[in-house]
């Protein structure tokens, strides 16, 4: 891959990453709280009558309109956006190395497998996801700490600079990076790609046929890119719903003042105290947010890509 390339995917990745982050901010803010072990500050008590006509008081989770309204009325419209600058910090080079790495990859296990085989999208989609994890930790930590700094409104909020410097003195170096071991274990989501370069390669061969039919030159059109960003968003609703524990852990992991320390240990103990339901606090609003993230991304990438190759 030439040089000129890889600043194209890096590019190409930096813009899809931003134009998914602003559009789903509020729906990250919503699932992060709802993963949270704080999500007690939004759940209400349930009356129920026993036998002997005594009330008891039930604890439920709250669904995601709930946690979104209760967000609204305590903190202000402006709190569904808490952690944004970190966010737009962040994604750009980790979508920009992410896929640039993935592209990377791929090009050289070409050569060593069958090119474009289901082992070397594997393999370029977690080599990416190690690469772009490690190098972007901290940002993400820093924005899961803003996103749960629940302040009713009026009240001063915390930046991230001041944010850095609480964590910095509180745990050191280390502590920007507490919740990269449930990050790396989401990389079991690189089937994600498999299933995405599958799709799309379905998809290339129809238009392809179609072309040759009529004999016609093949060139992009809008309904390719819809395509694409229905193949992103199939492909990342399967992967998303099997992994998804992991997203509570890490945010677990990356709370402040916590008890949780590693991520068996932390997976452990949300079993133990909370049931294994809690392992899918979210998920609604994850794939909510996740899947039109994923399909824009992907098909802002593509466009891009396009774009600047000509």
């Amino acid at each position: 891959m030439s040089q000129r390339d890889t600043l194209v995917h890096l590019f190409a990745g930096g813009c899809g990453g931003t134009v998914g982050a602003i559009l789903i901010c509020p729906l990250e803010v919503v699932k992060t709280r709802l993963q949270s072990s704080s999500v007690t500050l939004y759940i209400s008590e349930i009356h129920l009558n026993t036998m002997a006509g005594a009330s008891v008081n039930r604890i439920v989770s709250p669904g995601p309109l709930h946690c979104l309204k209760l967000i609204l009325e305590k903190e202000g419209p402006c709190s569904l956006f808490r952690g944004l600058g970190p966010n737009l910090v962040g994604v750009a080079p980790s979508r920009a190395i992410y896929f640039a790495a993935y592209s990377n990859c791929k090009e050289k296990l070409n050569d060593v497998f069958d090119p474009d085989s289901t082992q070397v999208h594997m393999i370029s989609a977690a080599m990416a996801g190690i690469y772009s994890i490690t190098a972007t930790n901290p940002i993400w930590l820093i924005k899961t700490r803003l996103q749960l700094d629940a302040r009713n409104r009026g009240e001063r909020r915390m930046g991230a600079f001041e944010c850095v410097r609480k964590v910095y003195q509180t745990d050191g170096l280390k502590g920007f990076y507490r919740g990269m071991s449930a990050s790396y274990a989401g990389i079991s989501e690189t089937v994600h790609f498999v299933i995405y370069e599958s799709i799309k390669q379905k998809l290339l061969e129809c238009k392809a046929a179609s072309t040759m039919e009529n004999d016609e030159e093949s060139v992009k059109e809008a309904s390719d890119f819809v395509g694409m960003m229905l193949a992103a968003a199939t492909s990342k609703t399967c992967t998303t719903t099997i992994a998804y524990p992991h997203e509570v852990v890490r945010t677990r992991l990356r709370e402040e003042g916590t008890k949780y320390r590693s991520f068996f240990q932390t997976l452990a103990l949300l079993v133990q105290e909370e049931g294994y339901g809690s392992l899918y606090r979210g998920l609604t609003t994850h794939l909510v947010r996740q899947i039109p993230n994923t399909a824009i991304m992907m098909a802002t990438y593509e466009l891009v890509v396009y774009l600047l190759n000509g």
